[in-house]
């Protein structure tokens, strides 16, 4: 059999305005995307992949400003966990983003970039985008939605609003509501590009300055949250970089500072900052029970669950702190009693939240097995 996993990379443009949940509509929206494998007869074998904060649809090819593998390469492929011989895979870029999907740095109708007229959008406005995209592709019911983090966000957004269209979810190191603390490290990374001052109140496009310096502080205290304890003391340790002193000064003296201030620098080459802003309010904003009804909601979240159709598997990471076990066993709880079949699982694996991302066996057979049901 001839493998099918020639990735096709595609732009969708919406004939309608997309309806948004700040009560605003946006025009012209463009949805990037990339498809792995074929749509079937009976288009009953799509999957669909949500990308997490600053991921986007290279899943499993590589990325064009960096030249790096797909960010999920090692699961989606022929023969694969996620295999591209028996599945037809939909990875979007979201919606905000800057990998081509309509958001704060795309020219609005007056031929110059939204900046901040860009509205601020939802988790659910992503997925709403999404659902967009499947009616273009002919996909009325989905096999699987698989996400981790923010993806698993957009996976679980899509489960209880669209209930009808999705017949697997598959949830990895998220949450149903944004923890308090998370919304405070997104508000700090915010407040550095805020703050740096090439940020121009969000007007930098045509200045030929960009907030890098704010941007790169961000992703720098974003990085530390995907990370374990564990992870950086096997890593890095207190060892220096490139000397046998301490220097007294406020250069890189720890190999951790100058891994970080890499991490930071080398971001600012594939991401935009507004799009940062936007992409991490949204996910402040994200509650669950807030889609289903409404803020200042005070119901279960079980009840944000009734009427789904959908079998889920929930998984969390034991080294993860971002997103803890516990934050996945309320989902698998609340799923259960609404009386949806629903498996959870913790794993262990060394590398904290990102272990979703990295060389984790058991969640390959945890993925494998889901989607051989």
């Amino acid at each position: 059999m001839a493998s099918l996993f020639t990735p096709c990379s595609e732009t969708y443009d919406l004939p309608d305005p997309l309806p948004l949940d700040g009560g605003q509509s946006l025009d012209n929206v463009r949805i990037a995307y990339e498809t792995y494998g074929k749509l079937n007869a009976d288009a009953s074998n799509a999957i669909l992949i949500c990308h997490a904060t600053t991921g986007d649809q290279h899943v499993a090819s590589p990325h064009p400003i960096t030249g790096k593998p797909g960010w999920w390469d090692k699961m989606v492929g022929a023969g694969k966990q996620i295999d591209t011989d028996r599945f037809y895979v939909i990875c979007p870029n979201v919606l905000g983003s800057c990998m081509g999907t309509t958001g704060p740095g795309s020219l609005a109708a007056d031929g110059k970039p939204y900046g901040l007229r860009f509205p601020v959008i939802t988790i659910r406005d992503m997925v709403r985008a999404h659902m967009a995209l499947l009616d273009h592709l002919g996909v009325e019911r989905l096999y699987a939605v698989i996400g981790g983090s923010m993806g698993g966000m957009q996976a679980l957004s899509l489960s209880v609003n669209w209930p009808d269209r999705v017949e697997r979810v598959l949830a990895l190191a998220t949450t149903a509501a944004m923890p308090v603390q998370n919304i405070a490290f997104q508000e700090v990374g915010r407040q550095a590009i805020m703050a740096d001052p090439d940020w121009q109140q969000g007007a930098y496009y045509e200045t030929g300055r960009a907030p890098d310096a704010g941007l790169a502080v961000a992703r720098m205290a974003a990085h530390i949250t995907y990370l374990s304890e564990a992870t950086l003391s096997e890593k890095f340790g207190r060892r220096l970089q490139d000397r046998d002193a301490k220097s007294f000064g406020f250069g890189a003296d720890f190999q951790v500072e100058s891994y970080l201030r890499y991490q930071g620098s080398s971001f600012t080459g594939r991401f935009d900052a507004n799009s940062y802003l936007y992409i991490t309010r949204a996910m402040s904003y994200f509650d669950l029970g807030e889609e289903r009804f409404g803020a200042g909601h005070n119901l279960r979240l079980s009840e944000a669950f009734a009427g789904v159709k959908a079998r889920f598997c929930v998984v969390s990471f034991d080294t993860d702190w971002l997103y803890p076990t516990s934050e996945s066993r309320k989902i698998a709880h609340a799923v259960n009693a609404a009386g949806a079949p629903v498996s959870f699982m913790e794993l262990a694996a060394p590398y904290g939240h990102d272990s979703f991302l990295l060389d984790v066996p058991a969640l390959d057979r945890v993925i494998g097995g889901f989607l051989s049901r």
